[in-house]
């Protein structure tokens, strides 16, 4: 992730069997900022309607502190939030976050007896807000060269994941997060695009978790990410994320001979272990599991995998030229794609998409447009 208004993302586990580290920015919400959003009350009821469970899926500155970070009062301003619980604090941050220490930090908590333990039995009480986002074209042409994208002057639906997630990322950062990122798994994600957006405008970005729920594998929680041009929803992004923990129940493995038969490819795409290196650098997401043999070993991987979202949006850049203005995208994450590997994909009118291995017809990801 460079210094570029853009950037990260995450990698998608299929059956969840090894956790994924995110690269985080490097900057803290300080106790002063954190402090002031919570004496800031409860404010207007501006969340989101209730987010699915993708894994089963297959302004007024009330304080001042050395980041000049900030809340606000949002009583006239919604966002463009409906319906749901009482609203949280808005923490507002003069720009979107940097990368760097926080993947140290990330790894330091992963150690036994090092790091911090979290097991909060709510997602963070505050969400993070930042302005004025812009896109880099260049940045933008590569993120469509390493997708599959055409180029266009409208931003593909999944860009704005990768422009907006630095602010995901920090609140996954903070204290109140309910698991550390390493060992979190990514299990699905849903898009949903309101209209088209050109390139030439700037965005605002509001990231909150929501949603904290069991799991067999231990815990999941929703990862939101609004994007707003000139005071209205365009887009937004909901990320599951799953927390294994110990003592979870575990389940039932699927029997292999149970697993149905995968359909009919549209397509088989030839990966290479560039597709892990290239989208690193497009989405500043530099996790050794995608770009090192060592890296992957080091996690229980016999090879690099591909990020996840690196898969959603390979998928939606092949339906592109017939996808409406207007959607709905949702998929979950299945067995990880090593790399090098070739992988079916396949469509259905309506549409109903899917990755598979195209050797053993091992499910990748799931998906649907609507």
């Amino acid at each position: 992730m460079a210094r570029r208004r853009n950037r990260p993302e995450e990698s998608g586990d299929g059956e969840l069997s090894v956790g994924d580290l995110i690269e985080g920015p490097t900057e803290v919400i300080s106790p002063a900022a954190l402090a002031a959003a919570r004496a800031a009350g409860p404010g207007p009821d501006r969340s989101v309607d209730e987010t699915h469970d993708l894994s089963a899926y297959a302004g007024r500155d009330l304080t001042s502190t050395a980041d000049t970070a900030g809340t606000e009062d949002l009583t006239d301003r919604s966002g463009g939030h409906h319906g749901g619980p009482a609203a949280r604090p808005r923490v507002v941050l003069p720009g979107l976050p940097r990368p760097g220490a926080l993947r140290r930090r990330a790894l330091r908590d992963a150690l036994p007896g090092i790091g911090r333990a979290r097991r909060p039995d709510a997602a963070p009480p505050v969400e993070l807000a930042v302005a004025g986002v812009t896109v880099d074209r260049a940045h933008l042409a590569e993120y469509d060269r390493v997708c599959g994208f055409r180029l266009a002057d409208t931003l593909p639906a999944t860009y704005p994941h990768v422009l907006g997630f630095p602010l995901a990322l920090r609140l996954m950062t903070l204290p109140e997060f309910p698991f550390p990122l390493a060992g979190v798994v990514h299990v699905g994600n849903r898009i949903t695009v309101h209209r088209p957006v050109p390139a030439d405008v700037p965005w605002d970005f509001v990231a909150y978790a929501e949603n904290l729920r069991p799991h067999a594998r231990g815990r999941q929680v929703d990862v939101v990410l609004v994007g707003s041009v000139d005071g209205a929803e365009v887009w937004r992004g909901v990320s599951t994320y799953l927390g294994r923990e110990r003592g979870a129940g575990g389940g039932a493995g699927r029997d292999p001979g149970e697993r149905p038969a995968p359909p009919a490819a549209t397509a088989h795409w030839r990966l290479t272990p560039r597709v892990g290196t290239d989208y690193a650098r497009v989405s500043g997401d530099h996790n050794p599991i995608h770009t090192s043999r060592l890296g992957a070993r080091l996690f229980g991987f016999p090879r690099p995998i591909a990020h996840g979202m690196w898969s959603k949006a390979r998928c939606l850049a092949a339906l592109e030229s017939r996808l409406p203005e207007a959607y709905t995208v949702e998929v979950a994450f299945k067995l990880p794609v090593p790399l090098p590997s070739t992988v079916a994909f396949s469509a259905v009118p309506g549409w109903d998409f899917a990755l598979h291995d195209a050797r053993t017809g091992r499910p990748h990801l799931v998906g649907t447009v609507r």
